[in-house]
């Protein structure tokens, strides 16, 4: 197919290579319909499933029509990238209720940047190799997108072919499982679109749904984000509800139980980004050494960490819950009872039922620990 002298598609194998050299597993390109998938997101916020998230109900239609976003997108292209880190002892981790298990996305630095900068690049690649008198050059975009707009990275990675949708709703590939970030170009570029659209492999399995421990899926395929754990600890910002608390565990960044017990993350691949590697030891840290950090030290080890979005506040509030349901021990009280004097009144109502929970007997709270974590292995 050629275009004023574009071969679009040698462009689109360039734009493949192009992406690996940058860093990226996998890159495809689909066009821009959605089909009923607009529906089905306006049915998700019918049923309030999104909670104090209004953003995704907002900008009208613009989340599942790139061309009202974006004049003049034809395609989008979307890659994924590979987060997990190696040897971070994640089942030991979420197991030992002394420990803060933080979700393997956030160990390191932010996400958002990295991709942002590597999809520039690609965008920039794709502009080099138009002449100057390509139609629209100077008045249309390819432009980059992480998290960073309304737009259902979802839908558009799993109809270029990146994986299908789970259970869990996430994004799996049947080479590469599920432990990776999205990214996506709107471009105006008629680019010719991949037919390699993965089947949907979830089967019978429903493993991802019985392990959440706040029941977050009302049925497969949806998600019920008020109850879910990285709702909870990240996106909400006031009170923990109670019947949270315990099955919170140790989680104090997010969850990622229902991609811990996927069979098909028998098949990921280890980032080889150093910025996704663990810093300040957040792989497996004690709760009771990040609840006595300082609100300085709080903002000098989280710098350029997707840990910042929570504040110092939303960082005590979760960890109180950690060491609630933690075993009994002496340091934790006291460094819970050390806090309390100096501290706002959403996290003294935390550190109160952590108090609580602390005088509760022991074997009690460590067998609820040990029920809500045994089939992560």
């Amino acid at each position: 197919m050629m275009i004023s002298g574009i071969d679009l598609n040698q462009l689109a194998a360039d734009i493949k290579v192009w992406g690996r050299e940058l860093g990226f597993q996998q890159v495809g390109i689909t066009d821009i319909e959605l089909g009923d998938t607009e529906i089905r997101l306006k049915e998700w916020l019918a049923k309030g499933y999104h909670g104090t998230m209004e953003w995704l109900g907002a900008h009208d239609n613009k989340r599942s029509r790139p061309d009202d976003l974006v004049p003049g997108t034809v395609r989008v292209i979307s890659v994924r990238m590979d987060y997990l880190p190696g040897d971070t002892q994640q089942i030991q981790t979420l197991k030992d209720p002394t420990k803060a298990y933080i979700s393997r996305y956030t160990l390191g630095r932010d996400y958002h940047k990295l991709i942002r900068k590597r999809l520039a690049a690609l965008a920039k690649k794709i502009d080099d190799t138009l002449p100057e008198d390509y139609p629209n050059k100077h008045e249309l975009l390819n432009r980059a997108f992480v998290d960073s707009a309304p737009v259902m990275e979802r839908p558009f990675a799993e109809k270029a072919g990146l994986g299908w949708a789970g259970k869990h709703t996430l994004i799996i590939n049947s080479q590469a499982g599920s432990w990776f970030f999205l990214g996506e170009i709107f471009t105006f570029l008629p680019l010719p679109v991949d037919q390699s659209e993965q089947p949907n492999q979830c089967g019978e399995c429903s493993a991802c749904l019985k392990i959440c421990p706040t029941d977050a899926f009302p049925q497969p395929y949806e998600l019920d984000a008020r109850r879910c754990i990285s709702y909870l600890t990240i996106e909400n910002k006031g009170p923990i509800p109670l019947e949270f608390r315990e099955p919170m565990g140790n989680r104090v960044f997010g969850c990622d139980d229902c991609q811990a017990i996927c069979p098909w993350n028998k098949y990921a691949q280890f980032t080889q980004e150093t910025d996704f590697l663990p810093r300040h030891g957040l792989a497996n840290s004690d709760l009771v050494d990040l609840f006595n950090w300082t609100e300085k030290e709080y903002l000098t080890n989280t710098e350029g960490s997707a840990i910042r979005r929570i504040g110092y506040e939303g960082w005590l509030r979760n960890l109180a819950v950690g060491l609630g349901n933690a075993p009994s021990d002496l340091r934790i009280i006291e460094a819970l009872q050390q806090k309390r004097e100096n501290v706002s009144d959403l996290i003294k109502e935390h550190i109160d039922w952590a108090l609580e929970q602390q005088a509760k007997p022991n074997h009690r709270r460590k067998r609820k620990i040990k029920n809500l974590n045994k089939s992560s292995d």
